[in-house]
């Protein structure tokens, strides 16, 4: 008798620790999320991008739907396409893939800097999921010289 009321008790904590409260916090989008080579532009200039390679493990689709940093109040997903740099309302990491933010490609467009980012600076971004959950992202800047990108004086926006 007492081995059955253990049996079903076990289950019962089991299940209902399944239960989540719908906040969205990890086990939203963000559950199946993984990052790798989070890199960032250093820059003494007013505008620099943040890269990475974005994985999803999960089951579902995960939509980016924004990105914020204390280096700026003004951060955007962009996507470059005809030479040109354009913001975009979201970008999608299909489930079981990954997506690279790359130099020329998709990134995250950080403007009007508050300072400079120095090599080797670890710069905090928070990447704003389509559920309302947030991702953290630890991007060590660099020195990159790329395709002589210019992001100075909107050129390419």
């Amino acid at each position: 008798m007492f081995r059955r009321v253990l049996t079903l008790l076990l289950a019962a904590l089991l299940t209902l620790s399944a239960c989540g409260d719908g906040s969205g916090d990890a086990q939203g989008e963000a559950a199946g999320l993984a990052v790798a080579d989070a890199w960032v532009k250093a820059t003494d200039m007013k505008m620099s991008a943040a890269f990475a390679v974005l994985s999803n493990s999960g089951d579902e689709d995960v939509t980016i739907v924004g990105v914020t940093t204390g280096l700026t109040d003004r951060a955007e997903i962009h996507e470059t396409a005809d030479g040109a740099m354009r913001p975009v309302e979201s970008v999608t990491i299909p489930a079981g893939d990954s997506i690279r933010l790359e130099p020329g490609g998709d990134h995250l467009m950080l403007m009007d800097l508050k300072a400079p980012i120095q090599p080797g600076e670890e710069v905090e971004l928070t990447l704003e999921l389509g559920d309302g959950s947030t991702f953290d992202i630890t991007a060590t800047a660099k020195d990159f010289a790329g395709g002589a990108e210019d992001y100075e004086g909107g050129k390419g926006h």
